[in-house]
């Protein structure tokens, strides 16, 4: 008689609908980031000053930023280990690294828009031509996907509180990992792009 492995059973597995859905969503994504991140190197390739002179002054928080991405990073790490956790029937670890994902998320979140505010009260808006406009639509727009991110883990949270997922029964969980971690690598990637170009 043949007995079958853990990988064998995974790997004859079809990919369910919802992964299938989320990676198509993630396909769109990575097409609106790409475009994003072209017309910010067209911009920052065609300009002689970057910032311009009238903004120089304007320093973008990078240190504040650093500390608010390894958080994020983290996030993406503790979301991993929710899935994990799941997976392997240790349900209290796993709700609890899950408030914990959904907390950084949060603090990243709360972190940004206090970052924003004072760099409108000194002068970057949207209307200060195309590097405030760059730096609002580029940042702002993984700022959305975050925000989306933290709404979808929330109702995830909530299922798993009231008992919804099992190491048998988990896709709500896979899927909203998918999305987290993609958050997650997305934004190192535009926070030395755009902070340090």
């Amino acid at each position: 008689m043949m007995v079958q492995t853990d990988f064998q059973m995974t790997e004859n597995r079809p990919l369910s609908n919802a992964k299938l859905a989320v990676l198509i969503l993630l396909g769109s994504e990575t097409m609106l980031f790409s475009g994003l991140i072209g017309a910010f190197l067209v911009f920052r390739m065609g300009s002689v000053a970057w910032p311009p002179l009238s903004l120089a002054e304007i320093q973008l928080p990078r240190l504040v930023t650093g500390i608010n991405t390894i958080l994020l990073v983290i996030s993406g790490y503790t979301m991993f280990q929710a899935l994990r956790s799941i997976q392997l029937d240790r349900v209290k670890l796993f709700q609890n690294l899950l408030i914990l994902t959904g907390a950084l998320g949060l603090v990243f979140l709360i972190i940004q828009g206090w970052e924003w505010i004072q760099l409108i009260e000194k002068g970057l808006t949207l209307q200060s031509g195309v590097y405030g406009a760059i730096f609002y639509v580029l940042i702002g727009c993984h700022a959305v996907h975050v925000l989306g991110a933290v709404i979808w883990l929330t109702i995830v949270i909530g299922m798993a509180i009231s008992g919804r997922f099992s190491s048998d029964s988990h896709i709500g969980v896979e899927t909203c990992t998918i999305y987290w971690i993609y958050v997650v690598a997305l934004w190192p990637i535009l926070y030395f792009l755009v902070y340090f170009a």
